[in-house]
């Protein structure tokens, strides 16, 4: 064991953050985000422009971990209330001709490799996805919902029993929050 050593998030000027029991809240100019933080041994205050996260109690490893992953939870949620995450998706179709469509909270894939059935892939909540020719844009205030709503439009056109070689249809990733994937 250590010292308890105490991590500090600056919240900027156009961020407002509310602390409600275990719930860290940030609302931004692109929306709004919300934290609940489970682990009983960490700690939340509020001072002036910062937020604090601290172990209360015996200081061990787990407990900085914890800090860590919660801390860097924050600055996402504070980043996205900024600028809410963009990723971009490109639609490849070299065989058949597919067609996708978003209908409700789910992205539908009609005529994959001729496939008589519909691939349907969810939408997260807080997440919005608009398609443009051939490239599906998905944009939320959380990164966690916009990078597994652009998971599961991935994964929901996935080919087994195939070689990938030569059959290279279906949607995926090419962009995540303006760098390119590669």
């Amino acid at each position: 064991m250590s010292k308890n050593p105490e991590k500090k998030i600056s919240i900027p000027e156009n961020i407002n953050v509310e602390i409600a029991g275990r719930t860290v809240r940030v609302k931004g100019a692109a929306g709004e985000n919300s934290l609940t933080i489970n682990n009983v041994a960490i700690g939340i205050r509020k001072e002036e422009n910062c937020l604090i996260l601290s172990a209360k109690g015996k200081f061990t490893k787990n407990e900085k971990k914890m800090i860590n992953s919660n801390c860097a939870h924050i600055k996402n949620m504070i980043r996205g209330a900024l600028e809410p995450y963009t990723y971009k998706l490109r639609i490849c179709s070299g065989h058949f001709p597919m067609t996708v469509s978003v209908e409700q909270n789910k992205i539908v894939v009609k005529n994959f490799l001729g496939e008589k059935v519909q691939r349907v892939a969810k939408i997260f909540k807080n997440s919005e996805v608009k398609i443009h020719g051939d490239e599906v844009i998905v944009t939320s205030v959380d990164k966690e919902t916009a990078g597994q709503t652009a998971s599961n439009i991935e994964q929901c056109t996935r080919i087994t029993n195939k070689d990938r070689r030569i059959f290279q249809d279906g949607i995926y990733i090419i962009e995540k929050g303006g760098k390119p994937v590669v």
